[in-house]
């Protein structure tokens, strides 16, 4: 063995002195590259890799004048701030001048990382993320020279990505160092994010040729690997799901479609169900130290009319990266939607590594990093029923926070994701059959918006209800505290179809839901209410009739097929004395859609949809109205009680006439590609922005590596 190189005995490793000597130099650098003064007349020295990088930044071949040029460069310290400040410093034509030298350091990075010393392959994997970061920064200027061809050359691209995922492959694959699977996956991340839109990354097809995908699933499926890794792992995944989905076939979108190793699932299961139990938790301890502080002070003795502002500085920020992962595992493996009703075993419990392993992340990668490591740290339980908690729960209880204020931009594409994974949800026959499973029950404590007119519900009152109670619940949550002025109308029709969706698969499977379904109904009629007050506000953005139609079409629901779902009798007697309570909201309804659909005018169509939508409504309203007025005058009472209606009801109903409408129990089913493509690619986007914001793959400590190192037995 030559001197200088450390050898493997056993698998134990031990350095030479020479290898000692170049740690202990590195060990006085600055970020700068100068050492310290050694006097106040001297001026201060470079320190060796600096002058190293300084020897590739020439047009000179580095290792003409030293043949272990690049083997000593890889036993330094990475010093990355100068490395990524020299490549940008530079303009396109210098760069290009020292391409080959660039060519030769990517290569050589490459062949590091198949080497035995571990601290060569640390060295060589940030060096590439420095290259890759610093490079591409050229890339966005006018100089239009092409990414791969500055790193590896155009002739040797091929080969030496396929070496470099190779490389990767197998030390995320190996049982080795945490430290080192970790940087991996900081290169990885670093390689997908390294452009704002990422089906504009070249790199990306070499990482689709060479596919990584078993070695995510291996981390997922492995309790140590998921906990250290899992993720940097899920993040990693869900953005290459994304790379130009909508125009080639991308290998891992077919590959976790067809993932059925139940282990793997739930682990991915179990790492997005963490990260959204600790944005959970984060908010609930803001939530509470809010309540206690000054401002609950002030409140109590003011009074309660700012409430609603005072609940606006609560604000813990949302995790679209996590969210997005959730969002392709059921919208892509029907086998995940088994994964979102299992109880997880390991939340709740303290679990920590036998040994003190290294991690690189000091925070998580994600559009907004939790405030500690979700996966090394253990799950800190939310509340009592923690241990009886799923991944569905945690994702409801997280739709409940980041969907009470939507006037952030980040938090209204959040809801609007939420949104759209509960439609995935509701459509799914699998999905329902547990949702509405009676033997299925839990108590879900969803955060509800502090409104003036209602009180903050007891949590130790919630009953114990099939699942689809906390998704109705969280519906018409948002339908009744999101009527304002700037209305988020698609938020609204989401919110509507999966009620819709839910109501088909009861009707189709006869679901009779012990639900206060009364609830829901004032919900909608307070909607169609705040929609004809606000129709000259609303109708200049929006086309209010297509939401109107779908609120009147659920009523149309219930009347037409209430009795092959409602919990009871008497629960179809109550939806006709809402209707009849309500008319005046009906009956101005129909003055406002029939002027319209009379007028030619651009609302006319729209418009009288919902006018022949309404006959049904309408000949309850007008059979029902005389028969209790009539029962009012005979029996001499001024204003009837709800039993005295209801009795009224019950015996005129063999005298009403509805018609029969078609379609009812029918819908579109969700579709990504035609509908929701200009949504998901600006939502990527924000997430690698925010991903390659938030990476850190400098944080390790070099004497914690040296003693990792020098310790593996």
């Amino acid at each position: 063995m030559e001197k200088g190189q450390g050898k493997v005995t056993g698998r134990v490793f031990f350095f030479t002195r020479k290898a000692f000597e170049v740690y202990s130099m590195a060990q006085t650098e600055k970020k700068g590259g100068l050492l310290r003064k050694s006097s106040a007349s001297k001026k201060p020295l470079k320190e060796k890799v600096v002058l190293m990088y300084d020897e590739i930044f020439t047009t000179e071949d580095p290792s003409k004048c030293n043949p272990r040029f690049w083997e000593e460069l890889f036993l330094m310290k990475v010093n990355l701030e100068y490395l990524e400040g020299k490549l940008e410093a530079l303009d396109g034509e210098e760069l290009m001048k020292i391409k080959d030298n660039i060519n030769c350091l990517f290569q050589h990075c490459i062949q590091a990382l198949g080497e035995e010393h571990p601290i060569r392959v640390v060295n060589a994997l940030q060096t590439l993320c420095a290259l890759i970061r610093g490079v591409h920064q050229k890339n966005k200027s006018t100089s239009g020279f092409d990414i791969i061809n500055m790193l590896v050359g155009f002739d040797k691209a091929e080969l030496c990505m396929k070496n470099l995922m190779e490389s990767l492959d197998s030390l995320l694959c190996a049982e080795g160092s945490e430290s080192l699977k970790s940087l991996c996956l900081k290169l990885l991340l670093c390689l997908v994010t390294v452009t704002d839109n990422i089906s504009q990354n070249t790199i990306l097809e070499y990482v689709m040729i060479n596919s990584i995908f078993e070695a995510i699933l291996q981390i997922l499926s492995s309790p140590l690997s998921r906990r250290e890794h899992g993720y940097d792992a899920v993040v990693l995944l869900a953005l290459l799901v994304n790379y130009r989905k909508y125009e080639s076939v991308n290998p891992y979108i077919v590959k976790l479609s067809i993932v059925d190793d139940e282990a793997t699932l739930n682990g991915m299961g179990l790492v997005i169900a963490q990260a959204l139990s600790e944005y959970n938790r984060q908010y609930k301890d803001k939530e509470e130290e809010h309540q206690t502080g000054f401002f609950s002070a002030l409140t109590n003795m003011v009074g309660s009319m700012f409430i609603a502002d005072a609940d606006e500085k609560i604000s813990v920020q949302t995790n679209e990266a996590i969210l997005l992962a959730l969002y392709e595992a059921v919208h892509l493996n029907r086998n995940f939607i088994t994964v979102l009703a299992q109880s997880h075993p390991e939340m709740g419990l303290m679990t920590t590594p036998t040994s003190p392993v290294p991690t690189t992340p000091v925070t998580p990668l994600g559009t907004t990093p939790p405030s500690s490591d979700v996966i090394s740290s253990a799950e800190l339980p939310l509340d009592a029923d923690v241990q009886t908690s799923n991944l569905l729960i945690t994702f409801l209880k997280y739709s409940s926070i980041v969907m009470q204020d939507t006037k952030d931009e980040h938090r209204l594409h959040s809801g609007k994701l939420c949104l759209i994974i509960l439609t995935c949800i509701a459509e799914d026959q699998y999905a329902n059959a547990f949702l509405h499973d009676d033997n299925m029950n839990f108590r879900v404590n969803l955060h509800r918006m502090p409104m003036r007119h209602r009180k903050k519900a007891a949590d130790k009152n919630l009953p114990c209800r099939p699942l689809v109670c906390a998704v109705l619940d969280l519906m018409v949550e948002f339908i009744v505290t999101h009527m304002m002025k700037e209305f988020p109308m698609d938020l609204y029709v989401r919110c509507i179809q999966i009620v819709h969706k839910l109501l088909c698969y009861q009707k189709k499977c006869r679901v009779r839901l012990h639900y206060t379904w009364r609830e829901l109904w004032s919900a909608l009629i307070n909607l169609l209410k705040f929609l004809m007050s606000n129709e000259t506000v609303l109708l200049a953005k929006h086309n209010i009739f297509t939401l109107a139609l779908m609120v009147v079409n659920l009523f149309n629901m219930f009347i037409t097929y209430g009795d092959t779902f409602l919990p009871t009798p008497s629960s179809y007697d109550e939806l006709y004395y809402e209707i009849i309570r309500m008319h005046q909201n009906f009956d101005n309804l129909y003055s406002m859609v029939l002027r319209l659909s009379t007028n030619a005018g651009q609302w006319k169509e729209p418009a009288s949809k919902v006018t022949h939508a309404l006959v049904n409504i309408r000949a309850i309203i007008n059979h029902f109205n005389p028969k209790i007025e009539s029962y009012a005058a005979v029996n001499h009472i001024s204003q009837l009680s709800e039993d005295q209606v209801l009795e009224v009801v019950r015996s005129n109903y063999d005298t009403l006439t509805l018609k029969l409408q078609d379609g009812l129990d029918q819908y579109e089913r969700y579709s990504e590609q035609h509908k929701e493509a200009a949504f998901f690619k600006e939502l990527v986007r924000s997430i690698s922005i925010n991903v390659r914001k938030n990476l850190a793959f400098n944080t390790l400590s070099q004497e914690l590596l040296l003693k990792e190192f020098s310790t593996i037995s």
